[in-house]
């Protein structure tokens, strides 16, 4: 009703198909929040789920030790190590 009676385009936020445009947060789009699921929001994804599962991964390999490893690291050579501590110290 409103945008076929005036002359510039009109967005919405939850107002349904005739509008011009409409405001979305990714956040909703994505399923960034399980709990958080606003009606006006279609869920392409459900990345809360996965974000946790990876979450949960990460402090499993820093509490058991398997990161960061060397294949994370960088690592010097001993004398340039030896070097850096004389200036140092």
């Amino acid at each position: 009703m409103i945008s076929s009676s005036i002359g510039i385009p009109t967005i919405g936020i939850g107002s349904g198909p005739d509008c011009d445009g409409q405001v979305l947060v990714v956040h909703d789009v994505l399923g960034l929040y399980e709990k958080i699921k606003p009606k006006f929001a279609k869920r392409y994804l459900e990345l809360s789920s996965d974000i946790v599962k990876a979450l949960e991964s990460y402090k499993n390999d820093v509490v058991s030790g398997k990161f960061p490893g060397t294949e994370h690291s960088f690592s010097m050579d001993k004398s340039e190590l030896e070097r850096l501590k004389k200036e140092i110290v």
